[in-house]
């Protein structure tokens, strides 16, 4: 396994690359990917004059959700490791009357704390399980938080619950180019949590307390339109990157591969529903926040 500060430039690589695929699916994301945090944020329930911060907030779609729930005297900060998704989130959205929102570009790892903190509450969609130093970046988000404040999380559980996820890449693999490093071990990946007691020993470590893992089975119901179902899942994935510099024909075999191994999701004329499970994650500060 690769040391910390290597895991993390290859993060920031990873991400600079796989931007522009985010970027180009961001309205597709933001509809078919919603169940993939609503029950964070179902039981994180924020309140109007609240201040929350969204960890891993992408092109914002999550955060200005949440802005509008905290409005008119709240607030909302989205966070995210690549530049150009915040910058998109800028681009996309503006605050609702009297509320603040704001979109920051960093790294949760090794700041001292979120801008706009103590928050009352933090969200992520997705994004624990790809930190290089997971006990880094928590304490990260428990530095910003009040004292007592709640977080709400959700990552993937493992394969075996989530069998659609790998078909982007290796559907795709076999027409592109070099693909980036595969994770291995606790590296940052989707299935780095999947264990629910490294998963708590992680938020212990960083000051967290009240730690609960539970257990979701969610379904992502995406259109009868093969082309722009996998095309959606490559360019968010590993091997978007590769894709995007592939030619045409290169691409539409790229496509081809991933619809056969998506085809056993899929009814025709119904469309593709993808079995997902999901940790949802929740804890509260210990107490310790920024002044």
């Amino acid at each position: 396994m690769d040391d910390t500060a290597t895991l993390r430039a290859r993060n920031f690589d990873f991400w600079a690359r796989t931007a522009p695929g985010w970027v180009h699916q961001t309205d597709r994301h933001d509809e078919i990917g919603r169940p993939l945090g609503a029950v964070a944020l179902d039981w994180l329930r924020p309140q109007a004059g609240e201040r929350v911060l969204d960890v891993g907030c992408g092109c914002g779609g999550t955060t200005a959700e949440i802005a509008r729930v905290v409005a008119p005297l709240g607030s909302a900060v989205g966070l995210d490791l690549a530049e150009a998704m915040v910058a998109t989130a800028r681009n996309r959205f503006t605050a609702p009357d009297g509320a603040g929102l704001r979109f920051v570009a960093g790294d949760v790892e090794t700041l001292d704390a979120v801008p706009g903190a103590p928050f009352d509450a933090v969200y992520s969609r997705m994004t624990l399980m790809l930190l290089a130093d997971p006990v880094a970046g928590l304490t990260t988000v428990r530095r910003s938080m009040r004292a007592g404040a709640r977080l709400a999380a959700t990552v993937f559980r493992d394969g075996r619950v989530n069998p659609w996820l790998p078909a982007a890449l290796l559907g795709a693999a076999a027409h592109l180019g070099p693909m980036p490093p595969l994770p291995i071990g606790d590296e940052p990946g989707p299935f780095a949590f999947a264990d629910p007691a490294r998963v708590t020993r992680l938020l212990t470590a960083a000051g967290f307390t009240d730690v609960g893992i539970h257990p979701y089975d969610v379904t992502l119901d995406a259109p009868d339109d093969p082309e722009v179902v996998t095309e959606w899942l490559i360019e968010i994935g590993p091997a978007g990157a590769a894709y995007r510099d592939a030619e045409p024909t290169t691409q539409g075999q790229a496509r081809a591969g991933v619809a056969r191994l998506l085809e056993r999701f899929r009814t025709a004329g119904a469309g593709y529903r993808l079995p997902t499970g999901l940790w949802l994650i929740t804890a509260r500060s210990d107490g310790t926040s920024t002044p």
